[in-house]
């Protein structure tokens, strides 16, 4: 029996179909996720880092001044009107602060024809450079008096940084240390052996990305830093190359920063990335359409350092193509065709013949003139899917008696026609429908990942739609008992239109085909079958406690009561036969008061019996408990002490 959704209608069931294959594109994805980078700086981010810079302008703020026109440096761009940008420039310099000389001097060392006065700002940069100071403070005066072409004592600034490394062995500070380090003519190999150090303080994420707990920033200035110092001594970062690329990988999953100190931190690594001496990523980038189809048969990637320039001529290598849904392989060792566009490689997929569904292709990349600076040049990988045209064949339609497996004369039609006659089905019957779908190019059976049956009331335009599902031989089946489905239809009598929805996300012609009428006649709504809203509200769920259960009969009680009085009657009996010496009753308030409490606790265990309940009686309970404790004590003890004074 199909599956019924009620009050569904096309544009949800398209939406629901849409949902699906995002989620099955999202899937390939994340399988196909590999080190080597998948993206760089396209001209679109550059252009949007460039907005970033100059939205900071007109300068009021020396960092912002700093950040911006450094950055605008870095993407090529041409400053508009140098001077005025001067003038706003050193007058936003804040007289008492080092870190704003550092950043109006970077900032004027950048613009040419700037100079920024010093004036009295000497002693002030000068006396930061202390062992006192943070790592920091030191970074930015040492960088600020270089920019004003002041005196530095590098032997000083040595020291100070060895003792501020000591309080803050922050990866930010390392950072700041090494770029300091790297300006200073003194041995570097102290300051480069922790570099790995610094490194290894980097958290993972999803086994692709690495970064510093401050955020982009810190890992973008460590990763430059580091690199720059390693070029000054020239020697390989102690930085393993999966590393690398994990930090590629994070630079390239924040390249739409908009914070502009991020921005620019952002650029300069990637900058530094791709033009140093020791590692360049390779980034592998899918080019054409996800969508490969007879018409478009080729798939094209772009090879490209992370800023997107050209890594010279490559041999371009797609190791395999394997099917995401059954792992065939389709593709081995095939070269890409280099194009008359620089970096941009294409082959034809279509060529092997491949079968409908999402690929992997994995791709391998070797320079053609030796370069061991290339990194991430094997296992890289770009997701394509083959998409097909489809057949829906062997369409069948009919009414039968519920007891029968087919309809006796299904009614035959091809695709787009519709049947003439309105077939009619009451509650003792079931509409039935079989039909299959292939594949055009292959012949072969194509089993859709959605297949919907929907009926629309001509007259209401009520919607519900059914699952048609497929069984092993790929025929899809679809059958409605008509009385069992009443209720999913409201008991709504009427004619209906039957039509088919067929999609996939490899689909290149989805299909809805309106197919047939069908006169619906439905038994009765009972009479209590009112259709339930589910979403109203519903009555309040009160506590109720256990009814107590029903006392036994009056005689019942009675006689019971008789036989627990038994005991007491042979114990009066029995005392006047033997006779009862009360002389030795201590006439006391302890012994009194003893005697009362414990007749008031068989009355109490009486009233439990006839009247009150457990918690009435433990409360009373509770009560004569105290009375009772303090007279039986007091009475113990004076009966204890007179024996002991008769023994004496």
């Amino acid at each position: 029996m199909a599956k019924a959704e009620e009050n569904i209608n096309i544009h949800d069931c398209l939406t629901f179909i849409s949902g699906s294959v995002c989620y099955i594109c999202f899937a390939v994805a994340v399988v196909g996720q590999a080190l080597t980078p998948s993206t760089f700086l396209t001209t679109v981010d550059r252009e949007r880092l460039r907005s970033v810079f100059e939205s900071a302008q007109p300068y009021t703020d020396a960092a912002n001044a700093h950040y911006s026109i450094l950055g605008l440096k870095l993407l090529g761009a041409t400053i508009p009107k140098e001077q005025e940008v001067c003038r706003s420039v050193t007058s936003s310099v804040e007289a008492n602060s080092v870190a704003s000389w550092f950043h109006a001097s970077s900032a004027a060392k950048a613009l040419s024809g700037c100079k920024l006065s010093p004036g009295n700002a000497e002693k002030l940069l000068t006396a930061a450079v202390a062992e006192d100071s943070s790592v920091a403070d030191i970074y930015y005066a040492y960088f600020a008096l270089k920019n004003l072409g002041l005196a530095v004592d590098g032997k000083k600034v040595l020291a100070a940084l060895t003792e501020a490394l000591k309080k803050d062995d922050s990866p930010l500070s390392h950072s700041y240390a090494f770029r300091v380090a790297t300006e200073l003519n003194t041995d570097l190999n102290k300051y480069f052996d922790l570099i790995e150090d610094v490194v290894a303080q980097a958290d993972e994420v999803d086994d692709k990305y690495l970064q510093f707990e401050g955020g982009l920033f810190v890992s973008a200035s460590v990763v430059d830093s580091s690199y720059k110092l390693a070029g000054k001594v020239g020697k390989a970062p102690t930085i393993s190359q999966d590393k690398v690329l994990k930090f590629a990988n994070y630079f390239m999953s924040r390249k739409h920063v908009h914070q502009l100190k991020s921005a620019y931190a952002l650029l300069s690594a990637v900058n530094t990335l791709t033009d140093n001496k020791f590692h360049v990523p390779v980034a592998v980038t899918l080019d054409s359409q996800v969508s490969v189809t007879s018409t478009k048969p080729s798939v094209q990637v772009r090879v490209t350092n992370l800023m997107g320039g050209s890594l010279g001529k490559l041999t371009v290598t797609a190791d395999s193509a394997k099917n995401m849904g059954d792992q065939s392989v389709v593709v081995n060792k095939k070269q890409f065709k280099a194009t008359k566009e620089e970096s941009l490689y294409e082959m034809d997929f279509m060529a092997n013949k491949p079968s409908s569904g999402f690929y992997k292709v994995t791709i391998s990349v070797e320079a053609q003139k030796a370069d061991s600076r290339l990194i991430g040049t094997s296992g890289a990988s770009v997701t394509v899917k083959v998409t097909t045209q489809i057949a829906v064949e062997s369409v069948e339609i009919g009414v039968a008696d519920k007891d029968q497996g087919s309809a006796p004369k299904p009614s035959r039609i091809q695709y787009p026609e519709k049947v003439k006659t309105t077939l009619e089905a009451d509650f003792h019957q079931k509409l039935i429908m079989k039909f299959t779908l292939k594949d055009k190019s292959s012949g072969k059976a194509f089993a859709a990942h959605q297949t919907f049956v929907k009926l629309t009331n001509l007259e209401s335009k009520q919607e519900i739609i059914f699952v048609a599902e497929a069984d092993s031989s790929n025929v899809n089946k679809f059958d409605l008992n008509v009385g069992g489905s009443a209720k999913d239809f409201g008991y709504k009598s009427g004619k209906y239109n039957v039509e088919l929805i067929v999609g996939d996300a490899v689909i290149e012609n989805p299909i809805s085909w309106k197919l047939a009428d069908v006169a619906l006649t439905f038994q009765e709504m009972p009479a209590t079958g009112k259709k339930v809203d589910q979403y109203a509200k519903k009555p309040e769920i009160k506590h109720m406690f256990r009814e107590p259960e029903k006392r036994p009969s009056k005689t019942v009680s009675l006689a019971f009561t008789g036989l627990v009085l038994v005991p007491f009657a042979i114990l009066f009996i029995c005392w006047m036969k033997i006779g009862v010496n009360i002389s030795n009753f201590p006439f006391s308030v302890s012994a009194i008061g003893f005697h009362v409490c414990l007749g008031a606790l068989f009355g109490l265990y009486y009233m439990y019996w006839t009247t009150f309940n457990m918690f009435d009686t433990l409360r009373y309970l509770g009560l004569l408990g105290i009375p009772t404790f303090i007279f039986g004590n007091r009475l113990l003890s004076s009966i204890a002490a007179r024996r002991k004074g008769e023994k004496s």
